[in-house]
């Protein structure tokens, strides 16, 4: 599924159960941009949540969403692109609902995120626990015929 509107709504089948109830009030925006599967992508990701944000009126929200865009963009890249050959992008999109923004990551990968506890000698695996605290709500489903969105509402 390719996103490129500025003002698509995603319909109610789109979001997964765990958000439904947070489809209530507020007008609706979004924006969408595809992440090349390079390590600038991440930086790239947050200037556009930025640029975004500010351009809805939520800079309130700008930090926050920054970090969560951080990991899971970190995340698709890293987890959500198969080795070899020319890997398709990931497609990033960000949703508006009134005081509700849900950032979005598709990617073609099996696997799926796992909130994991590291150990102290570990590198990584905290990402998610900075998604986890930092959201109202986050979660991923299965997309056919194969990848996953891994989405979070921030307000």
């Amino acid at each position: 599924m390719t996103w490129t509107t500025f003002d698509w709504w995603p319909p109610v089948g789109w979001w997964p159960d765990a958000a439904r109830d947070l489809l209530e009030g507020g007008p609706a925006s979004s924006a969408t941009f595809a992440l090349p599967p390079a390590a600038s992508s991440v930086h790239s990701a947050r200037s556009f949540t930025a640029g975004t944000l500010a351009a809805w009126g939520l800079t309130e929200v700008v930090d926050n969403m920054e970090l969560v865009v951080s990991e899971l963009a970190t995340n698709a890249l890293r987890h959500g692109l198969a080795l070899g050959g020319v890997p398709p992008a990931v497609q990033m999109s960000l949703v508006r609902r009134g005081r509700l923004v849900t950032c979005a990551f598709t990617d073609p990968g099996p696997s799926v995120p796992v909130l994991r506890y590291a150990g102290p000698l570990d590198v990584g695996g905290l990402g998610l626990h900075i998604v986890d605290s930092l959201a109202l709500r986050w979660g991923w489903s299965a997309l056919s015929p194969k990848g996953k969105i891994v989405w979070a509402v921030l307000s």
